[in-house]
């Protein structure tokens, strides 16, 4: 199977005020010729290393089963960067979101050659990186037409999102949580409930007309639940 290329590469972002690392994989047989479809990751480093995101993707485009990708991942630099960045709440939210619509989606579109249309753009991310993949699509539905969620952190300020959202055929949502995420143990003293908040999610999309995919794993928060469902995410949401 031949495999793609993954390069990393430095972005300076006025919005942040920093400088970010990208990992940019380009599949095999890459060619400046075709146009490629876009998937930002959230969460990228732990997404290309423990979710296997490119290896399945040089699988899944080897097979003919998926389309031509180009994947951009975006790592954190630490868990307080990530809170900031991705909470709903966190202090650069807002600048991250504006990041990604503004300034990074332009930039790769002068790199690559990529199609240029909303649902040929997509965002992924599991737990907080969902969470703030989600809240980009719905802020931006011209820009990003797909969002792929593991297990997303779910708030009300994310659920009044959805229900106020006034484009939802400009969507298409992947979304999975875990049977046992109903008490996940971030340490001693902060237990939470995911599952029910991720239902309600559940509940909005439908009732807004979003076309999304439904389902709820048997495992838990963690890549061990996440990795073996990378690959159909692939293969739904980027069919060939």
């Amino acid at each position: 199977m031949r495999q793609g290329t993954i390069t990393e590469m430095e972005f300076t972002s006025q919005e942040l005020d920093e400088t970010i690392s990208l990992l940019i994989y380009l599949p095999a047989g890459y060619s400046p010729l075709y146009k490629y479809s876009l998937l930002i990751v959230q969460d990228g480093k732990d997404y290309f290393q423990m979710g296997r995101l490119t290896r399945f993707a040089d699988e899944l485009i080897a097979e003919e089963k998926i389309e031509n990708l180009v994947i951009v991942g975006i790592p954190y630099k630490n868990v307080k960067d990530r809170r900031k960045k991705y909470h709903p709440d966190g202090e650069k939210n807002e600048s991250y979101i504006r990041f990604l619509a503004h300034e990074l989606v332009p930039w790769l579109e002068k790199q690559y050659p990529t199609s240029g249309v909303g649902k040929c753009r997509s965002l992924m991310g599991d737990s907080l990186a969902a969470t703030v993949s989600l809240m980009t699509a719905l802020e931006y539905p011209h820009t990003f037409g797909k969002a792929v969620l593991h297990s997303p952190y779910v708030n009300d300020k994310v659920l009044a999102a959805v229900r106020s959202h006034k484009m939802p055929d400009l969507l298409d949502v992947y979304h999975v949580i875990g049977k046992d995420e109903n008490e996940i143990n971030f340490s001693p003293e902060r237990v939470e409930d995911f599952l029910t908040p991720n239902r309600e999610l559940r509940q909005a999309f439908e009732e807004k007309g979003f076309d999304s995919f439904y389902e709820e794993f048997d495992g838990g928060h963690s890549w061990k639940s996440w990795q073996p469902d990378v690959k159909r995410a692939l293969s739904m949401m980027f069919p060939r």
